[in-house]
């Protein structure tokens, strides 16, 4: 057996194949010795990338330009381990000098304070991911957890074509129903669910529907199943239903368009309630949506949700390996999915 608990084969594809992570939530961890702690934890699970959550949609424009400098000057401190990557070649050079690559995903576009010029500028800062609407209504469209589902504004039509016109990855995830379909339409390259799991296996209002799976794969985009324990079911994250979900989106669509967005939250229960300084609580929207998922019976509360942690994916890996899953496919769910709709995408 191998340091991970798992075969010498499977240690081996999994230390060969290219692992990528398109969502770690980052702002809500107070200090860098934790951030730290959490991007070790990523490295040694087989890890070999990860895009990092910046921002929100509460954080505003001069918070978050604060937070990208001081990000930036750590890694630039610290790139003996780690490299800001611009192109999707960087990751596969990270791999082989043997550090951790990284990108910046924001949570919503409030940080453009409604203005489209800064989508070129967040890009060039790293930026390469950015989700339109973060559960609830901002000026480009409408969230998951709001009480109108309006489809994306003018506004945010313009953003998606301007994500476009420079190379950043448009994102459904958090995002309402029509605007994610509106987001389809407008869109000329792949939108992307960077974490979010299917409805089938689990209906909670956070997880996306049939329709919306399919016209992400339609679009050439991929769907990332993300970690959340009262995501994947009855906070469970048990190997076994994480890939459930995977096998879903994978009968569904084809697992070509299945990767990892595991949005794992380090010292969650110390740090308590990343979001409390939103302007409406996204705890109490998640408390609320878990109770309409139960038929009203007594669920989770916030503070105990568990998250799939990086060091389960040697074991993911074994587990679709036992399940069936070629090795090429995979190779695609672990990250090379991503990897190509980074290379049609970035620029």
């Amino acid at each position: 057996m191998d340091e991970w608990n798992i075969s010498k084969e499977t240690a081996a594809l999994h230390r060969d194949a290219l692992v990528l992570d398109m969502s770690k939530t980052w702002v809500d961890v107070p200090t860098f010795e934790e951030r730290e702690e959490t991007l070790v934890d990523v490295a040694a699970s087989g890890c070999d990338f990860v895009c990092i959550s910046l921002a929100h949609d509460w954080e505003g424009l001069a918070l978050t330009i604060s937070n990208i400098a001081k990000d930036r000057a750590w890694f630039e401190a610290n790139s003996d381990r780690f490299v800001l990557i611009k192109t999707a070649d960087d990751i596969v050079k990270a791999k082989q000098e043997g550090k951790l690559a990284v990108a910046f995903l924001f949570q919503g576009t409030n940080p453009l304070a409604g203005n489209t010029d800064m989508v070129e500028l967040y890009y060039q800062l790293g930026v390469r991911t950015m989700l339109i609407a973060y559960n609830m209504k901002n000026a480009a469209g409408d969230g998951c957890m709001e009480r109108t589902d309006g489809g994306l504004s003018r506004f945010g039509v313009e953003v998606v074509e301007e994500m476009n016109r420079v190379g950043m990855i448009v994102d459904g995830t958090h995002t309402g129903y029509r605007t994610t379909m509106d987001m389809f339409e407008v869109s000329k390259d792949p939108v992307n669910f960077s974490h979010s799991n299917p409805w089938g296996p689990w209906n909670h209002p956070r997880n996306i529907r049939d329709d919306q799976i399919k016209a992400c794969a339609g679009s050439g985009g991929v769907v990332g199943i993300m970690g959340v324990g009262t995501f994947l079911g009855n906070n469970d994250i048990s190997i076994e239903t994480f890939i459930r979900h995977i096998d879903y989106v994978a009968e569904l669509v084809g697992p070509e368009h299945v990767g990892l967005g595991l949005d794992y939250f380090h010292n969650y229960k110390k740090n308590k309630s990343p979001v409390a300084s939103a302007q409406v609580n996204p705890v109490a929207l998640h408390e609320e949506a878990l109770k309409k998922a139960s038929g009203g019976q007594p669920t989770v509360a916030w503070d105990d949700i568990d998250f799939f942690p990086p060091s389960s994916l040697p074991k993911l890996t074994e587990g679709l390996m036992k399940n069936g899953y070629a090795e090429a496919e995979i190779r695609g769910i672990l990250g090379e999915n991503w990897l190509r709709v980074a290379k049609r995408v970035w620029k």
